[in-house]
């Protein structure tokens, strides 16, 4: 598998900032510093598990963090009662519960104790009822409620706390989503909407059924200096980035977010990357930096492979370690 991305390159620049920021915050046992992976159900999936590698390998402690769960919602053994919708979707009166009262009387301020930072990183649709305009159900890609919940009600807490946080593809639509921007639920029916063809260019189709679908690679241009973005990078255009997403951040506008980054798609210009100019430290991408990180760890190039991980649990939370 070509590599897209020198050792040396962008995605690793983006990756090791957040740890030299958090370098003198907050460290662990072993004095590395301790970065929150924010929690899903499966921690093995693919850009899961390449969020802790790349962790790991510029230096720091991948944690994986407990669940965050509402106060005003009722829970059996970790799952929802009477608060999704068939689909898996967070149902509207749920939503409107987390929306109104974030994070106050959640376990938040328990499940971030020792952790300096937090990445949020991709996986499943976010459900719509969460938007600042909620919207009825427009893609069948899967949802999952009690991520949807402990993800805003955490990125609520570190953004309240200024809270260093790295948001990746689906942690940079959560982040849009608590900041009150305007969401597009799929962008191949979004364009078509426009009487514009898209050529999926931010993810690939799967040649067969079952195939391993591969992450699409495309230019990112960093639309203002005065960001986090361009600090970290140094370039006008990011070059080959991985992408791997059919939702998309619509318009920010009359939010607090600013956008740094975006790629032209069927003559449109797709987000790319939002910031918040009043935190120190919130920067979400909508493409995969951990994903190049992993795939050049070698010299040579490798397809990905999947570790085995287990949980160090230390009376706070989690750590993962390789088994």
């Amino acid at each position: 598998m070509k590599m897209r991305i020198g050792k040396r390159g962008i995605a690793w620049m983006l990756m090791a900032a957040l740890l030299l920021l958090t370098l003198p915050l907050c460290a662990g046992a072993e004095g590395l510093p301790r970065v929150g992976v924010a929690w899903r159900s499966n921690p093995q999936s693919e850009s899961f598990v390449a969020t802790c590698e790349a962790i790991e390998a510029a230096g720091g402690e991948p944690v994986l963090l407990p669940k965050v769960m509402s106060a005003d919602l009722t829970y059996e053994e970790g799952m929802l009662v009477d608060a999704t919708n068939a689909d898996g979707s967070l149902s509207d009166a749920a939503a409107k519960r987390v929306r109104c009262n974030t994070w106050q009387g959640s376990n938040a301020p328990s499940v971030m104790e020792g952790i300096a930072a937090v990445v949020f990183p991709g996986g499943e649709d976010i459900s719509p009822s969460l938007y600042y305009d909620p919207q009825p159900v427009q893609t069948q890609e899967g949802f999952s409620a009690e991520r949807d919940v402990s993800d805003y009600l955490l990125m609520s807490y570190c953004l309240e706390q200024d809270i260093a946080v790295l948001a990746i593809c689906r942690g940079m639509q959560l982040l849009s989503v608590v900041s009150g921007a305007e969401m597009m639920q799929d962008i191949p029916g979004a364009l078509q909407e426009l009487g514009l063809d898209y050529t999926y260019d931010h993810r690939n189709e799967p040649e067969a059924p079952g195939a391993y679908r591969d992450f699409a690679f495309h230019d990112v241009s960093v639309t203002e200096r005065e960001s986090l973005l361009y600090r970290l990078v140094g370039v006008d255009v990011i070059r080959n980035a991985p992408s791997w997403h059919h939702q998309a951040v619509r318009s920010v506008a009359g939010t607090r977010l600013a956008v740094t980054g975006v790629t032209k798609t069927s003559g449109v210009d797709m987000i790319e990357a939002v910031e918040r100019p009043d935190k120190t430290f919130v920067l979400g991408i909508q493409f995969h930096p951990e994903i190049a990180v992993v795939r050049t760890l070698d010299d040579t190039s490798r397809a990905f492979s999947r570790p085995s991980w287990k949980r160090r649990d230390d009376g706070k939370s989690l750590s993962i370690i390789r088994a």
